[in-house]
């Protein structure tokens, strides 16, 4: 199993609006970076845990848990010219975004702002907490993973 963080800004589609989807899964469409495509297309796998990350919202921090529960494939939304993540130039037959889906686990008894994250020495090393890293979605070692959920949890 492989751990990640997945960002989203609350007032698009936060946690809260995960778990009152349909069966608590959404498809997780919409990111535009290539570094982030080929995480989704090729690494993403069913079972794999992510932190869901509330991002452009004061304070920024992680909300809770969810589970991938489909691999990665082609992001329809990039086909709608209706859709704000429309793309001109991706092709339904050769499809240039992917998305997963998603499923809420848990959300955390304890929010966790960004400040909090930094202030764990455990925690140094991790993509989020990295000067200039500004990607939607990122791995989390276990180590990271585990301090993390603990801290959500309140332990």
């Amino acid at each position: 199993m492989q751990y990640w963080l997945m960002k989203s800004e609350p007032d698009e589609f936060g946690i809260d609006d995960l778990e009152r989807c349909p069966d608590a899964t959404a498809h997780w469409d919409g990111c535009r970076n290539y570094q982030v495509r080929n995480m989704m297309r090729d690494e993403m796998k069913v079972g794999d845990r992510a932190l869901f990350y509330h991002s452009n919202t004061k304070p920024p921090g992680v909300a809770g848990i969810m589970e991938i529960v489909r691999e990665g494939y082609p992001d329809h939304t990039a086909f709608d010219p209706e859709d704000p993540h429309y793309d001109p130039k991706s092709d339904p037959d050769k499809p240039r975004w992917f998305m997963v889906d998603v499923r809420f686990v848990e959300k955390f008894p304890h929010y966790i702002p960004l400040s909090e994250l930094k202030k764990q020495d455990a925690l140094a090393d991790m993509k989020i907490l990295q000067r200039g890293n500004r990607l939607s979605i990122t791995p989390v070692s276990k180590k990271e993973w585990n301090r993390i959920v603990k801290m959500g949890r309140g332990k």
